[in-house]
């Protein structure tokens, strides 16, 4: 979780000098009683915190309801799946980290990692379930299982993320058309706009070529991304349209990345911030190829 780590980090700023904070993120080699309360009190507070906000400023503005479930399985081009799938996954990895940090063991830190990350997304479909607004998506769930387990399998199997799941953004004119959906303000955009989302799978090469000749940080990227959407339905009402409905595509991009936790140093500082930041897709020029069979070079895209 980004906050849990900037949390740790503003805490031990305010405490210690520089060598301390090295010699505070520095893994213990065995479990360490206080770290692994701190992570889980630290979690909790956070998880409270971010549901009170939810209800108090998204919920609280709709009706309430009996709890119910819906299909939305074709909205946004499938976007919102591929939101979920790497927020379940990026929470999922950075507290497996934070368990690391804390001593605890190799199979307890993929346990407590995999279900703190797939439990914090999947609750807010209960919030989602009563609320007049939305429901509960089974959907959403499967996606959110999906991007924790991507964690997980790679733990078991490698004892390493050699795929990872990153995030990129880019503003767009959609916005224009439905600022109280897709978002007024750039901060806003961000995470409404899916027509400015990309949702990468950032593979290591290194990891399974095992040769010198390829820099340890070098990734290949695959992204996926979509736009024209002013709504998540396929076919919306025709008012509610800025563009054609033509215009609504999907995109598959290949490019390049970078793994920030593959460069070496001893600064546990460092490989903190290397870790909190490795969830952003590097920009770099990229391949795009749309629904539409069409293919184009970017110079350097976000």
């Amino acid at each position: 979780m980004k906050a849990v780590w900037l949390c740790l980090l503003l805490c031990c700023s305010a405490c210690v000098g520089q060598s301390g904070i090295n010699t505070f993120l520095t893994p213990a080699d065995s479990l360490h009683t206080s770290r692994r309360n701190g992570v889980i009190i630290s979690q909790a507070v956070l998880a409270t915190a971010t549901y009170t906000a939810l209800s108090n400023l998204w919920y609280n503005d709709y009706p309430k309801s009996d709890f119910h479930i819906i299909k939305d399985g074709g909205e946004w081009l499938q976007m919102d799946k591929a939101g979920h799938a790497f927020s379940s996954y990026s929470l999922s990895r950075m507290s497996g980290e934070l368990y690391e940090w804390s001593g605890m063991s190799r199979n307890n830190k993929i346990i407590f990692g995999t279900a703190t990350g797939f439990v914090f997304i999947s609750a807010i479909e209960i919030f989602d379930g009563y609320s007049s607004k939305w429901g509960a998506s089974m959907s959403d769930i499967g996606a959110n299982a999906a991007g924790s387990l991507l964690y997980a399998g790679q733990e078991l199997l490698w004892d390493d993320q050699r795929i990872l799941m990153k995030f990129s953004f880019h503003t767009t004119p959609y916005p224009s058309a439905r600022p109280e959906v897709l978002g007024s303000t750039i901060s806003e955009q961000i995470v409404k706009d899916y027509n400015g989302q990309t949702y990468w799978l950032s593979v290591n090469l290194n990891s399974f070529l095992k040769t010198k000749s390829v820099p340890n940080w070098l990734n290949v990227a695959f992204g996926y991304g979509a736009e024209g959407m002013t709504t998540g339905e396929e076919f919306p009402p025709a008012n509610s349209v800025f563009f054609e409905q033509k215009k609504r595509i999907r995109q598959f991009y290949f490019s390049l990345d970078a793994d920030l936790t593959r460069i070496k140093t001893k600064s546990h500082v460092l490989k903190t911030v290397f870790s909190a930041v490795n969830t952003i897709k590097i920009p770099f020029p990229t391949l795009e190829v749309n629904g539409n069979g069409k293919a184009c070079f970017r110079g350097l895209y976000f």
